[in-house]
């Protein structure tokens, strides 16, 4: 409990340090969608959060618009509904920045499981529920596993069918013992990770 309130002003302190210098980087990113595919510059989605709390998350538009009504999975690295700033931003996790905003309103920490749309949480055992007890975050073990989740999903005939019955589960049980060993060892290994591993994965490529 106590480190539940300590995570909290952590959350609170470094999402507005970052929003404040990443601000003009925000917008050079803002341009560069306006000339590649216009407005709107923020994509935003319900998604479930600590205790099944609708909230709205919020990322830099990488999909051309009207994108959600063909599908909500995106599937592989070539998805041609994903825009051409789209691509660069995706690769680097760069359009998940605005969801510092989600961090400092207090909808989302910086670790923490990955929030779900309300129709993925609708189909939780009550196991997987519990995962609701803690406010959803930007990266977590889930997170870490599945980085390349869309490449995943792309060597199945029906990617939402195996997300839904073997990828989801799956992370639902990483962010579990994540949940069970939440500390700020834990924060401070992952966030670490998570870096390393988005430059590692692109390196790769």
């Amino acid at each position: 409990m106590k480190y539940v309130i300590i995570k909290r002003g952590l959350d609170f302190i470094f999402s507005l340090i970052f929003l404040i210098i990443l601000l003009p980087f925000f917008f050079i990113i803002a341009l560069f969608i306006i000339i590649d595919d216009g407005f709107p510059i923020i994509y935003k989605q319900k998604r479930v959060g600590k205790n099944g709390k609708i909230f709205k998350i919020l990322k830099f538009r990488t999909m051309k618009k009207n994108a959600d009504s063909i599908g909500k999975l995106t599937i592989g690295t070539k998805d041609p509904r994903i825009t051409k700033i789209g691509y660069f931003l995706r690769k680097y996790k760069i359009d998940e920045l605005p969801q510092l905003w989600n961090i400092l309103t207090g909808d989302m920490s910086f670790i923490g499981p990955r929030p779900e749309i309300p129709e993925y949480v609708a189909l939780y055992n009550e196991q997987e529920k519990k995962v609701l007890k803690v406010r959803p975050g930007l990266s977590d073990y889930a997170s870490l596993d599945y980085i390349n989740e869309n490449e995943i999903l792309s060597n199945y005939s029906s990617p939402e069918e195996a997300y839904i019955n073997i990828i989801m589960p799956q992370k639902l049980q990483l962010s579990l013992n994540y949940i069970k060993n939440m500390s700020l060892k834990t924060d401070i290994s992952i966030t670490i990770k998570t870096i390393i591993k988005i430059f590692n994965v692109n390196l790769i490529k």
